[in-house]
C-alpha cells in the first residue's frame, strides 16, 4: 500500500497531469481522468487511509487530498476544452464546401416591371409635392361607389364589373374596382389642403386578354385646395407626363363623363408618329363627393385623375400582350 505523505500526493499530481496533458483526443483524456480520479485510482486509495489517522493529521491530509484532486480536475477541464476546440476545427474543415463556382452562377433578381413603373411614378409625384396614400383592397359599397356619387341605381355602377365578397349583413362588401376609395378615406380623415397619389391593386371581372387583366394596378391622384381650377389639372398632368415620358411628349384633354368628377375628361399623350394614345381619366372633383366627405364645396375645390400602372408598363416597354406581366416567365422578366 502506498504511504499517505505530502510527497506521494505531489508525485500523483505530477503523473496525473502529465497523462492528461499528453492525451491526443477526448477518449484518451477520459481514460486518463478515470485513471487519476476514479474509484480504483491511487488517489482514492490514499483517501481511504484518512480514517486511520489522528484528527489533526486527518484534517491536514484531507485538505491536501482535496487540493490535489481539484488541481487534477482543473487540468482535465482545460485539456478537454483544448481538445474539443481542435475537434471542432477538424469537423468544420471536413464539412467545408467550396461554393466559389456556385456563387458565380447565381444571378440576382430585380424588381418586376410593374413595381419598377409604380416606384418611378411615385418618385415623380413625390417630387411634385404629393404624398403616397394607401387603403384596403376589400371595401364597402360606401367607399367604392356611394361616396363617389355612384348610388346603387346609377347606370355607371354596372360598368365596373364588381367582384363581390359574401360576408353577410349588414354591408355590401367587394374587392375594390378602383383606388378611388383611398381618396374618400383620405378626405374623411384629413382636412384640406390635400395632395396625394394612391397606387394599388384593383379587381374586376374582366377576362384576361391582350389588353385586360382581372387584377390590375392603378394610381390615382387627388388635389383639394382653395382656388383649384381645370387649368391646374391640365398643368399637373402635363408636368407629370413630361417628367415620366420626356419633354417631347404632348398632352391633351378630351371631354368625357365620370360620376365623381364634373367636368370630366380623358387625357391623351402624343406618339412619335403623330397619333394620340389615351392614358387615363380625370376631372374636377364633383361637389357631391366633397360634401359626402364633410368638405364644403363652396370653400374647397379639387381635381382627380387616374390610370393603369400595368398599361403604363406595357406602353413604356412596347409589349404586345399585357398578360406577359403575370405569366412569371423568367426568360421574359430578365430582359427588363
Amino acid at each position: 500500500m502506498t504511504e499517505l505523505t505530502q510527497e506521494t500526493l505531489s508525485e500523483l499530481q505530477v503523473l496525473a497531469e502529465a497523462a492528461l496533458t499528453s492525451s491526443t483526443n477526448l477518449d484518451e483524456l477520459s481514460a486518463a481522468e478515470a485513471e487519476a480520479l476514479g474509484k480504483k485510482s491511487a488517489l482514492t486509495g490514499l483517501k481511504k487511509q484518512l480514517g486511520g489517522l489522528e484528527p489533526e493529521q486527518r484534517k491536514e491530509f484531507g485538505q491536501l487530498i482535496n487540493a490535489t484532486k481539484s488541481a487534477i480536475e482543473a487540468t482535465a477541464a482545460a485539456r478537454r476544452t483544448e481538445l474539443a476546440q481542435a475537434a471542432r476545427l477538424v469537423q468544420l474543415e471536413e464539412e467545408r464546401l467550396d461554393l466559389t463556382e456556385l456563387r458565380e452562377e447565381v444571378k440576382r433578381g430585380h424588381y418586376h416591371l410593374v413595381t419598377q413603373a409604380r416606384d418611378r411614378l411615385e418618385d415623380v409625384f413625390v417630387a411634385m409635392g404629393f404624398k403616397v396614400a394607401e387603403g384596403p383592397e376589400v371595401e364597402t359599397a360606401w367607399y367604392n361607389f356611394e361616396a363617389l356619387n355612384i348610388p346603387d341605381w346609377h347606370p355607371a355602377r354596372g360598368s365596373f364589373d364588381t367582384i363581390f365578397v359574401d360576408l353577410g349583413e349588414p354591408e355590401e362588401v367587394m374587392l375594390r374596382s378602383h383606388t378611388s376609395p383611398v381618396q374618400i378615406r383620405t378626405m374623411e380623415n384629413q382636412k384640406p389642403p390635400i395632395y396625394i397619389v394612391a397606387p394599388g391593386r384593383t379587381f374586376r371581372t374582366d377576362v384576361a386578354d391582350a389588353t385586360h387583366l382581372p387584377a390590375f394596378n392603378q394610381i390615382e391622384g387627388l388635389v383639394i385646395d382653395r382656388g383649384i381650377t381645370l387649368g391646374d389639372l391640365a398643368g399637373t398632368i402635363d408636368a407629370f407626363v413630361k417628367a415620366f415620358f420626356g419633354h417631347d411628349v404632348l398632352t391633351r384633354l378630351r371631354p368625357s363623363y365620370f360620376p365623381f368628377t364634373e367636368p370630366s375628361a380623358e387625357f391623351d399623350i402624343s406618339r412619335a408618329d403623330g397619333s394620340w394614345l389615351e392614358l387615363g381619366g380625370c376631372g374636377m372633383v364633383h361637389p357631391n363627393v366633397l360634401a359626402n366627405c364633410g368638405i364644403d364645396p363652396d370653400e374647397w375645390q379639387g381635381f382627380a385623375f387616374g390610370f393603369g400602372i400595368d398599361r403604363l408598363a406595357v406602353m413604356r416597354y412596347q409589349l404586345d400582350d399585357i398578360r406577359e406581366l403575370v405569366n412569371n416567365d423568367v426568360r421574359f422578366l430578365r430582359q427588363f
